[in-house]
């Protein structure tokens, strides 16, 4: 078997799409367990919307991911170079032969003719295609084209009565007639190759044996056969991946979330996770496990467990895997992929000393439980900022703890035993709490949730005891004051 040699291929004209990774995945997956080659360049003809700065946030994307290439752009290569628009002089031979042969032709149709020829043959119920006007044009003919001030297309000559074969390594053997198809543009009248064109010379050039893509691909892929057959080069094998589609089963969009991958680095999900989730987007392993390392991955992925179903994006099972991941996280290193989010949010400042480090790892250690992606920390941790207290409107039952007529005198009690603490840790909290219980006569909520609403305005949230140790008594001081004239109903 020949070298196996792979290609991630996009267009920048926006971030890296979910469905994007999931394909730039799957070649790197291939690439690695066959000791192979992974190529990334760029395919940035769409002058309209190709920008340097999507294709740095898409490299930059797959980096994050742990997506490395051998060949491209950033690390160069033999087959470079490695954007598009710096090849377009190694496409001018090809375009020649093909011209010189007849297999290619000047087209000089204006897009007003084409479209009225389209909308002719969907009112007669045929399939749009090119009929072939410019076929057979004489010199003269385009002459006088030219002379109208018309700059031609390049259109290949598809032959009739053809079938196209496709083995496809997912789908298997899939069938096109030519005649299906019409004479297709390869080269737009600008000088610029069309994508069908570009794709095959430039995996042609570099040597590409596999080309793993997306579904949405199969239509053109005859269209790249023929170029392949008359430039008498040998076509790679193809493997087309199913769709990702939203749990309502219809194509990934922005309704079902965020699409792309910047979006949940910002949202603060692990590289690791979303490599886990999106290997399992249409590929599974035998067996029942979910959790993978790269390394098992890399071992256990075959196209051969490729599904030909579509995969369906279910973000709580990516919010499962992110959170189990964080759990595996030493929570000195979560602590700082914290620490933009609650920067953001105002609750800390850039500049932290290292006892204030000591206490926020502290802090995050208490809700990393619950803590599926990194951008919900700012509401877990809030509790812990901050010395008064705000009671949540929706939060009937701490406002019920709050209007028994106990509640003062557990806080009354509380705050006179808390000005007098000569140690404040866990055991020294919970012995004041066993002894303000057998001073007063209350015992489980009455003792315990009034406490916990006085000083943080909830029912719920964070061990009350490690929530008492890690305000200080000093905040614990000022929010039961707070309480007690403020928020003590009658």
């Amino acid at each position: 078997m020949e070298k196996v040699k792979v290609r991630f291929a996009p267009s920048p004209t926006g971030p890296l799409h979910i469905g994007g990774a999931r394909s730039a995945l799957f070649n790197w997956l291939f690439a690695r367990h066959h000791n192979g080659i992974m190529v990334v360049r760029i395919e940035d003809t769409d002058l309209d919307r190709s920008t340097r700065e999507y294709e740095e946030l898409i490299l930059d994307s797959l980096r994050w991911l742990g997506i490395d290439w051998d060949e491209g752009v950033g690390v160069g290569g033999p087959n470079g170079p490695y954007r598009q628009q710096e090849r377009l002089s190694l496409y001018r031979p090809f375009t020649e032969r093909l011209l010189a042969s007849g297999q290619a032709y000047e087209c000089f149709c204006t897009e007003e003719e084409l479209e009225a020829e389209r909308q002719r043959l969907i009112a007669q119920g045929k399939t749009p295609r090119y009929l072939g006007r410019c076929r057979d044009l004489s010199p003269q003919e385009k002459e006088a084209m030219r002379a109208q001030g018309r700059k031609p297309a390049i259109r290949f000559r598809v032959p009739e009565g053809k079938l196209l074969v496709v083995d496809d390594l997912v789908r298997g053997r899939v069938e096109f007639e030519s005649d299906d198809i019409g004479d297709f543009i390869i080269v737009k009248s600008d000088g610029y190759p069309t994508y069908n064109y570009a794709v095959v010379l430039d995996d042609a050039l570099m040597g590409i044996t596999h080309i793993l893509r997306g579904e949405e691909h199969l239509s053109n892929t005859p269209r790249q056969l023929l170029i392949y057959e008359a430039l008498d080069f040998k076509p790679p094998q193809f493997a087309h991946i199913s769709l990702i589609l939203g749990e309502d089963r219809s194509k990934m969009s922005k309704r079902h979330g965020a699409t792309s991958v910047v979006q949940y680095r910002e949202e603060g999900y692990l590289p690791e996770a979303l490599v886990n989730f999106l290997a399992l987007l249409g590929w599974s392993p035998e067996g029942e496990e979910e959790i993978f390392t790269r390394e098992e991955l890399i071992q256990l992925f075959s196209l051969e467990r490729v599904s030909k179903s579509p995969a369906v994006f279910n973000l709580e099972k990516l919010k499962w895997m992110n959170a189990h991941y964080i759990k595996e996280l030493p929570v000195a290193e979560l602590t700082k992929l914290c620490l933009l989010h609650l920067q953001k949010a105002g609750l800390i400042g850039t500049d932290l000393t290292a006892e204030q480090m000591s206490w926020l790892e502290q802090v995050v250690d208490t809700v990393m439980g619950k803590l599926e992606y990194l951008a919900q920390i700012p509401d877990l941790v809030k509790v812990f900022f901050g010395e008064t207290v705000e009671l949540a409107e929706e939060d009937a039952a701490a406002k019920e703890v709050l209007a028994l007529e106990t509640s003062s005198a557990v806080l009354q009690a509380f705050l006179k035993k808390a000005q007098e603490a000569s140690a404040w840790d866990e055991p020294q909290i919970r012995q004041i709490l066993k002894e303000i219980g057998k001073e007063i006569g209350v015992k489980g909520k009455a003792l315990y949730m009034t406490v916990r609403v006085a000083v943080s305005g909830q029912s719920h949230g964070p061990d009350l005891n490690s929530l008492l140790t890690l305000l200080g008594p000093k905040v614990v001081i000022k929010r039961i004051n707070y309480t007690l004239n403020n928020l003590l109903l009658d």
